[in-house]
């Protein structure tokens, strides 16, 4: 993600339009920037009284957290479960997630899965090619 320009930069577009009377676009030109962000700097400043710019990112609560967490805990140490499993049992409780918080869940917590039981029709075993029986 880019950075935001500096306040210094921001003052100078503003104050050129506010304080000298140049239009957003010859400021615009002036400072080496587009018309639309000196136009939209200008438009904060006289709304805000600020050009600084806003907040950039931030903290995302989890949605696994609580009464959710506790419950899938509980789910995981009683019996065998897959992950995409977890996500339709969570959504018949109202929580939509997807298939990639379960795994952040289980992986943090610790908890293991199987993602596919081993069947002898899944693995290659002794069977004779022409017969496909043991030999």
């Amino acid at each position: 993600m880019a950075r935001p320009f500096s306040n210094d930069l921001r003052e100078r577009v503003v104050d050129a339009v506010t304080g000298e009377g140049l239009s957003c676009r010859a400021a615009a030109k002036r400072f080496g920037i587009g018309i639309s962000t000196a136009i939209d700097w200008v438009r904060r400043f006289r709304e805000t009284g600020s050009a600084a710019p806003g907040q950039m990112g931030g903290h995302k609560p989890r949605k696994l957290s609580g009464p959710h967490r506790a419950w899938l805990l509980c789910r995981c140490r009683e019996r065998d479960f897959t992950l995409h499993g977890l996500v339709a049992e969570l959504s018949e409780r109202g929580l939509k997630v997807d298939y990639r918080a379960v795994w952040t869940f289980v992986h943090e917590e610790g908890l293991s899965y199987k993602k596919r039981r081993w069947s002898p029709a899944n693995g290659s075993g002794p069977t004779s090619p022409a017969t496909g029986h043991d030999g």
